[in-house]
């Protein structure tokens, strides 16, 4: 092994450390890898990608810092100037095409999966990896275990979602979905599951799983829910990620409409 390629190495290793995302870890082993054969300095190799997208430059950016002060153990002494970082309005559905998918899906499990991404704004994975156990029907709660950053967090488990779980299968033990060869379900299929349900309910949008947590987040602010709240349930760090949902709920619209 190289030293480049023991240096990936240990860069994996320090990003599983800190508890980053699979996608994360893939993003900046392949920038760093990248970076490494170019032969340039981090300014020169940042110029040179100058034509990708606001989002693709700051990533490139702080994975070269994170190589680093965490592999070469060097101060990063570059100070480029970062590209802001654009805000992107979450597209959301309405009420009536959320209802729609779900009545027009006919398999339970596949149901299932889509009022769990709208009913609790549960993430992908989390609905991947979600587990009988994390279940409490009794208070009518799910205790999540494997949300995002190893936080814990406590997401009500609505009236329609206990509805339709009892009816399905038994035994309750392990993983609440599973494949027909008993295999825990893999984002492609998740995603799949959404949009054959969104093309069954003619919705024209390009319909993917973490539009339903979108969706789930602006629905409560719109019916009157506090922010704070939201940003519980939702497992977000700061307020000034939920904050965004302000900007599309119709709430505030709808209530200046009748000022005219």
């Amino acid at each position: 092994m190289n030293d480049s390629s023991e240096e990936l190495e240990r860069l994996k290793k320090e990003l599983e450390i800190r508890k980053y995302s699979r996608r994360t870890i893939e993003k900046y082993n392949y920038y760093v890898r990248i970076f490494q054969q170019s032969n340039k300095t981090p300014r020169e190799f940042i110029e040179h990608n100058l034509q990708k997208s606001r989002s693709t430059i700051r990533t490139i950016y702080f994975a070269i810092k994170f190589y680093y002060e965490n592999v070469l153990n060097k101060k990063f002494e570059e100070k480029i100037p970062l590209v802001k970082k654009k805000v992107v309005l979450p597209d959301v559905l309405s009420k009536k095409d959320v209802l729609e998918m779900i009545n027009k899906t006919e398999n339970l499990q596949h149901k299932l999966i889509i009022m769990f991404l709208y009913y609790a704004g549960l993430r992908l994975h989390e609905v991947q990896n979600l587990k009988w156990e994390n279940l409490d029907f009794d208070r009518k709660t799910i205790q999540l275990k494997i949300a995002k950053g190893e936080h814990q967090r406590v997401v009500f488990l609505h009236d329609k979602l206990i509805e339709d779980l009892n009816n399905f299968k038994i035994p309750r033990i392990g993983l609440v979905f599973e494949s027909n060869r008993g295999k825990k379900y893999s984002e492609e299929t998740i995603q799949a599951i959404v949009k054959n349900s969104a093309k069954k309910a003619s919705i024209e949008k390009k319909v993917h799983p973490h539009m339903l947590r979108h969706s789930f987040a602006t629905h409560l602010l719109e019916a009157g829910a506090d922010i704070r709240y939201i940003q519980k349930l939702l497992g977000h760090k700061s307020l000034q990620t939920t904050q965004i949902y302000t900007h599309v709920a119709n709430k505030d619209l709808n209530n200046l409409s009748k000022l005219i």
